[in-house]
């Protein structure tokens, strides 16, 4: 059992989601005070380090208030909420330079990365019903480590710095797609394609298993319909085209940063490696059709049905 002094969100879990959401914004925006205050103190450092130590500094925030309201899941939105701040700090700060005004691959991109940042943190907040209610997965990481790691540890290293690290070596394509030389060509053209090919694959995933879970004839049943009945996880493959199309911007900028490719391949890992294990034993254990249903269809890229 998890540790009887830790209560999903505690005396926070009784109140409305009107407050809860009020505590969220409140929660962010103490950390987005926290990054600013980080970042003035590295003033004059190179903008790459000073963002990564505002972003951490944000994530500290989060964890620091996570744990007042006994909800890990308050950092939820910190994946979709980061990336767009930091790119836009990084386009303000080449701006202020006097370099070049914003070019349009600078738009696009910054564009891309706001419409994907709003549509998944619509998603989460839609699903999501207050602060008595966290991601089962921290709940059973809790469960799995109480006796052997402080709760605090876990959730600050497993739960909140690992995904920030992971997206910051995403955003590190942007970098060159902000200082770049190059002027406008078809990898751009490449990488608006499969930024927005990614966002409307993860929005039609993510449609098609609301309205499966939303009827009552389908509960305890894997869904099987649309993107669904050819990809067992067609929103990890969106969130992992995502990453690879801003790496495109990237190297048709600045093809000497090819080596930024690192942040794709780890969102690749990530997913591969962790979500989808996590999600595919969840649902081993919760639906009895759900083996049948992984022999047939392919884990990410959609296929036909075996």
């Amino acid at each position: 059992m998890a540790d009887s002094a830790y209560r999903i969100g505690r005396d926070f879990a009784g109140r409305s989601r009107a407050t809860a959401f009020a505590i969220v914004v409140g929660a962010y925006a103490l950390a987005f005070l926290a990054a600013i205050a980080a970042a003035s103190m590295l003033s004059g450092r190179h903008p790459i380090t000073v963002l990564f130590w505002a972003d951490i500094a944000g994530t500290v925030a989060i964890f620091l208030l996570s744990m007042v309201v006994a909800n890990s899941s308050l950092y939820d939105p910190y994946w979709s909420v980061a990336p767009p701040l930091i790119i836009g700090g990084w386009l303000v700060w080449h701006l202020s330079q006097g370099d070049p005004p914003a070019s349009l691959r600078h738009w696009l991109m910054l564009g891309l990365v706001t419409v994907w940042a709003v549509r998944l943190t619509a998603n989460w907040a839609i699903g999501w019903t207050g602060l008595g209610q966290e991601d089962w997965r921290y709940v059973q990481i809790r469960e799995d480590t109480t006796g052997r790691a402080p709760w605090w540890l876990v959730s600050f290293t497993g739960i909140q710095l690992m995904p920030t690290l992971f997206v910051f070596l995403g955003l590190l394509s942007a970098w060159p797609a902000i200082i770049g030389w190059r002027p406008f060509g078809v990898l751009d053209v490449l990488g608006v394609i499969v930024m927005v090919v990614a966002i409307g694959l993860e929005t039609v995933a993510d449609l098609q298993l609301r309205r499966f879970s939303a009827d009552p004839a389908n509960r305890g049943k894997t869904v099987d319909v649309g993107l669904w009945r050819l990809s067992r996880h067609p929103n990890y493959l969106g969130e992992i085209m995502l990453w690879w199309g801003l790496w495109l911007f990237g190297l048709a900028a600045a093809p000497n940063w090819w080596w930024t490719i690192i942040g794709p391949l780890a969102m690749v890992g990530l997913f591969l490696w962790i979500s989808v294990p996590l999600m595919e034993r969840r649902s081993l254990a919760r639906r009895s059709d759900y083996a049948k249903y992984q022999q047939e269809v392919s884990v990410l890229v959609p296929w036909p049905r075996r």
